[in-house]
């Protein structure tokens, strides 16, 4: 038998589960229209691969996996797509988002089911990409890509597998439900889980409010071929059924500040993970309806329903007998982590685990918020060990920095401080106000990053340009230089190649020219000479040395002529 740990803090708020568990889950009604969110999981958003006005049959892939992170969408039943685009959804800020609407056919009629014989017989890759293809997500909290943590025995050393069916939020009673009547299922898809991930130990935890639910395990592990498994039932305590809380409880690890339990060797699943991978593999069937508990003073039926995806609350209500006259408050989740909803279409998602129609009386409006009195019961509540009152200070002061270096990331928003706090302050929407003002800090600062890489990017690839075409200029010139000088050689090679008679003549004439030159001057000196003489000029003698040297110069110039071959 394992032991049980603890951790700190935690709460006991009042249960309110029994109202719920009166009766058997019972089939989810066939609504007229059927509005599935293209984003029901943490990553992005699933792409639609069908278009206005299809026909679709139950089962059928409606929209793809975007990337890594992401999950498919399936039609939860036969009809027709009648639009694609903006619609309201589960979500805290009350914004739309983009949604595929189906308009049923009321045949409810099923695409063919393509169930795996023996999936021990496939690659581990094929069977990840079965189960991808299947759209599962976890389906106990944020709705992480279940095929994603699967494959996380790829990069880590896997332990410990922890089930976890602790369901620790008043109200809810959606898991305690599947254990009681699909404890063989669960195990099933236990077993899926381990063949991939291959941990030496396996750990189902829940608490000890129950008993039923328990029993059923028990009596499903006498008949399991599992081994090296466990089931764990821990005090009941909010919120025990938090990841990390869990797996201290039930390990004695805590899991350090900014890592994932991955990092300490052990992988989570929830119970409705485990069931949704058993129908996947062994019956072919995708994740297109989900356990939700519909419970609250104002519904006549408290139970639990096996509802379709899409089906809107106002579908759900009217199956359980809401009495409006009643209905003060609707929650979508618990009343400590759950967020309030004003309309009544939004659809159940991979994720709506329980609806809270609430009177008045059971749930009133929280007293106006009076000034922190630094008691300090918020710090002895905190299951993740954190200040409470000094992340409060910090997020009303704008001061995230501070608070992000107190950890507030490892706020898991369970409501245990603001449940305890005499002076009723909203603390976990200050929480929420200063992660989503970091996260938003953090997104612009990745942009600007992103936009600066771009610029630096862009310079530099404009420089690169610019000194190729500065070297292509270069070479070009270089090249048109070695054209040119080597069209020169050629001409003076040309040149001294030519015909030597051309070459004589071209001397000859030469040789003429400078004897006609030689003859001018000699003529010309003599006039001077002639003139000087018979005006009694002085300098007649160097005349007369002058017109000496010019007669020999000429008459050698008329004899180079001669010899080459020139008239006489």
């Amino acid at each position: 038998m394992s032991k049980i740990f603890s951790f700190h803090g935690g709460i006991h708020p009042p249960e309110n589960k029994r109202q719920s568990l009166g009766a058997a889950i019972a089939p989810g009604p066939l609504p007229k229209r059927l509005i599935l969110p293209l984003q029901q999981h943490l990553g992005q958003a699933a792409l639609p691969c069908v278009s206005e006005g299809d026909q679709v049959l139950k089962g059928q892939l409606i929209a793809q996996p975007n990337g890594r992170v992401s999950a498919a969408l399936h039609a939860p039943s036969s009809g027709r797509i009648v639009y694609i685009g903006p619609q309201p959804v589960p979500h805290a800020s009350g914004l739309e988002s983009d949604c595929i609407v189906i308009e049923t056919d009321g045949l409810d009629q099923w695409i063919e089911h393509q169930p795996l014989e023996d999936f021990r017989a496939l690659k581990k890759t094929q069977l990840l990409d079965h189960i991808r293809a299947m759209g599962i997500a976890g389906m106990g909290g944020a709705g992480f890509p279940t095929d994603v943590k699967l494959h996380l025995a790829d990069d880590h050393i896997v332990n410990t597998l922890i089930i976890n069916g602790a369901e620790c939020e008043p109200y809810i009673t959606a898991d305690d439900a599947i254990m009681r009547e699909y404890a063989d299922e669960i195990l099933s898809g236990i077993d899926v889980m381990a063949h991939l991930l291959r941990p030496s130990h396996i750990l189902i935890g829940t608490e000890d409010n129950k008993p039923q639910a328990i029993k059923a395990l028990r009596e499903a592990l006498k008949h399991s071929p599992l081994r090296n498994i466990d089931l764990v039932v821990v005090p009941t305590k909010y919120p025990s059924g938090g990841e990390k809380q869990l797996i201290q409880l039930l390990t004695g690890i805590e899991v350090p500040s900014g890592t994932l339990p991955a990092d300490v060797g052990i992988v989570c699943q929830n119970v409705g993970t485990a069931r949704a991978l058993h129908k996947a593999v062994h019956l072919g069937e995708p994740l297109i309806s989900r356990v939700v508990t519909l419970t609250g003073e104002a519904l006549e039926h408290r139970h639990n329903v096996e509802a379709r995806i899409g089906t809107p609350f106002a579908d759900l209500l009217a199956m359980a007998g809401v009495k409006p006259d009643q209905l003060f408050r609707l929650v979508m989740g618990g009343p400590m982590m759950g967020i309030s909803v004003e309309d009544f279409q939004i659809p159940v998602i991979k994720t709506t685990n329980c609806i809270i129609a609430a009177t008045e009386e059971e749930m009133p409006p929280s007293p106006p918020a009076q000034p922190c009195i630094r008691c300090g019961m918020c710090e002895q509540v905190c299951p993740a060990t954190l200040l409470p009152q000094q992340l409060y200070w910090f997020a009303k002061g704008r001061e995230f920095d501070k608070a992000k270096h107190h950890n507030l990331f490892d706020c898991i928003e369970c409501g245990a401080c603001a449940y305890v706090c005499p002076s009723h302050i909203p603390l976990v929407q200050h929480y929420r106000f200063a992660k989503s003002e970091i996260r938003n800090e953090e997104a612009e600062q990745k942009k600007a990053a992103h936009a600066r890489e771009r610029f630096e990017a862009r310079q530099a690839r404009l420089e690169r340009e610019a000194a190729e075409k500065e070297q292509k200029r270069r070479e070009r010139a270089e090249a048109a230089a070695r054209d040119q000088a080597a069209r020169k050689a050629a001409e003076e090679n040309a040149s001294r190649q030519a015909d030597p008679e051309q070459e004589a003549a071209a001397h000859l004439k030469q040789l003429k020219t400078a004897a006609s030159v030689a003859r001018t001057k000699l003529k010309k000196a003599k006039d001077a000479l002639k003139n000087a003489q018979e005006k009694g000029l002085e300098g007649v003698d160097k005349l007369e040395a002058t017109v000496a040297q010019l007669e020999i110069k000429a008459g050698e110039a008329q004899q180079a002529y001669i010899d080459a071959g020139g008239e006489a």
